[in-house]
Order: C-alpha cells, then sequence, then structure tokens
C-alpha cells in the first residue's frame, strides 16, 4: 500500500513539475511517470525497512 500511495504522489508532483516548466500532456505523462517510478522505489525500501523492524 506504501509503494502504491508512493507511486500517486509521485506522478502528481511530477505531472505538477511538467505543467510548471511549461510542457505539454505528453510530457507531463512522461514526467509523471518518471517520478512516479521513483517513488515507488522509495516507497518499496520504506516498506521492506518497516516489515524489516517490525520482525
Amino acid at each position: 500500500m506504501i509503494i502504491l500511495a508512493c507511486a500517486f504522489i509521485g506522478a502528481l508532483i511530477g505531472a505538477f513539475t511538467a505543467k510548471k516548466r511549461g510542457g505539454r500532456g505528453l510530457d507531463m505523462l512522461q514526467y509523471g511517470a518518471g517520478y512516479g517510478i521513483a517513488f515507488a522505489l522509495i516507497g518499496l525500501f520504506l516498506t521492506v525497512v518497516i516489515g524489516r523492524a517490525v520482525l
């Protein structure tokens, strides 16, 4: 669940970043995908760290 939330937040941040820089629809899609993947990886590491700490 943490991974999906981080990916969604990353996609939103990426899309807003592209829009702020004057990008069009495909630019926002590309930035959203890139940021979404990066944030999903961060969420994955958080999930692993939390799982290891609890067990």
